[in-house]
């Protein structure tokens, strides 16, 4: 019985400092991320990126809308004026992305 209560006692240890030394660890991966995110020329690439999302999804529209299936279907404009394709929110940072979502 003394045995694994000293066991259970080393595991309930080796629990805290596991998961404090895990939290640690976690913060500074997140820290690095958010570092990285930032820097000028990802975020120049992210830029290129989302240009040519943009431009591949409107012209994908723009033959579907004009090829038979998009006749078919009776694609209609719904009044939503905006064609570029929204970035996700950026998570790291907790800045709001350009469609104004958390």
């Amino acid at each position: 019985m003394r045995g694994k209560l000293l066991f259970l006692g080393g595991l309930a240890a080796g629990f805290v400092l596991g998961s404090r030394a895990g939290r640690e660890k976690y913060e500074e991966i997140r820290a690095n991320a958010e570092k990285f995110w930032q820097h000028p020329t990802v975020q120049e690439a992210a830029g290129v990126a989302q240009a040519q999302a943009n431009k591949l999804y409107t012209e994908g529209k723009d033959k579907l809308q004009s090829s038979k299936l998009g006749e078919k279907l009776g694609t209609t404009h719904t009044g939503n004026d905006t064609d570029e394709l929204l970035a996700p929110s950026d998570s790291l940072s907790g800045t709001k992305g350009p469609g104004g979502t958390l």
